[in-house]
């Protein structure tokens, strides 16, 4: 008799559930982040990106001093840098631009310290990756070969970027002397060069990140939820870039209390809150790799 009531589907959730749910799952991840000691990782990711940041940007400027202008690839550094480093991109490239002067006196043996340290970032990464996704199987390891590889790769992508954008910098620089005629109305496109090297910047940025999620983690990770982690990732950054630029030039008593050290000061800190926003992305995407995975270890 029962079987031929008819079946009342279950109601969809409405926005309330949605978000509790979305409140439990943000405390979850919390929760776990704070259990595998994300302040630690980053702060280590940060230490050792601030380690590697001089050396890196003055082994890609000594390259490619070969084919581009120093000044306008100094000029681009410092802009992407401002997206990394608010209110602080011009003292970092201006050491950059010291180191370059005495490059001379830099031999073999120390361009392959520099080398060295210039990889150091992305392999405490790869660590802190491990760790924030600790819930997958022990056997999937890494060869050594690939990991001791991967910072030099993208060591070598980095300076092909940084290429491009400076090329595509120069072209930018030469059409906004040029008036566009457009029905009849000339249009100038002064100004605009900034905004397209900022977009550039961001749809860099984006495609950094969503690499670090698909290559640093043991492990296939969908395409879907590495791009959308990027993505969300550079929004936030970019909110909380802004306050920091705000909060270091209305209230910030940093140069006052540090003095020459402010600027080291301020970079580690704004490495480390960009990279606690790198390494939250990275837990919700393991978060969801986790509970992707629980239904396929029961079924097995």
């Amino acid at each position: 008799m029962d079987s031929d009531l008819p079946v009342t589907p279950d109601p969809a959730p409405g926005p309330a559930d949605i978000a509790a749910r979305a409140w439990r799952f943000t405390l979850h991840v919390l929760r776990t982040f704070h259990r595998r000691r994300g302040l630690l990782l980053a702060g280590a990711v940060a230490y050792y990106t601030l380690l590697s940041i001089v050396p890196l940007l003055a082994l890609v400027l000594v390259g490619l001093s070969h084919f581009v202008n120093q000044e306008q690839l100094i000029s681009t550094i410092t802009l992407n840098l401002e997206l990394l480093i608010p209110g602080y991109a011009e003292s970092l490239a201006g050491q950059v631009r010291i180191f370059l002067v005495n490059r001379h006196l830099v031999g073999v043996v120390g361009f392959l310290i520099m080398l060295f340290f210039s990889s150091m970032a992305f392999s405490v990464l790869e660590s802190a990756m491990a760790v924030i996704f600790s819930h997958r199987k022990q056997s999937m390891r890494r060869p050594f070969f690939i990991s001791a590889i991967i910072p030099y790769v993208y060591i070598l992508l980095i300076g092909l970027g940084v290429f491009l954008v400076t090329v595509i910098a120069g072209a930018l620089d030469a059409l906004e002397k040029q008036q566009v005629l457009l029905m009849g109305y000339e249009l100038s496109l002064r100004g605009s060069s900034r905004l397209l090297l900022y977009l550039l910047g961001m749809g860099g940025m984006i495609l950094m990140l969503t690499s670090f999620y698909l290559v640093m983690p043991v492990g296939r990770i969908s395409f879907r939820h590495a791009l959308s982690g990027a993505v969300t990732a550079a929004v936030l950054w970019e909110i909380i870039r802004r306050i920091l630029v705000w909060y270091y030039s209305k209230l910030s008593l940093v140069n006052i209390i540090y003095g020459s050290l402010a600027t080291t000061v301020v970079a580690l800190l704004s490495i480390e809150a960009a990279v606690l926003i790198l390494l939250l992305g990275a837990q919700v995407i393991s978060e969801f790799d986790r509970r992707r995975a629980e239904p396929e270890s029961n079924g097995a």
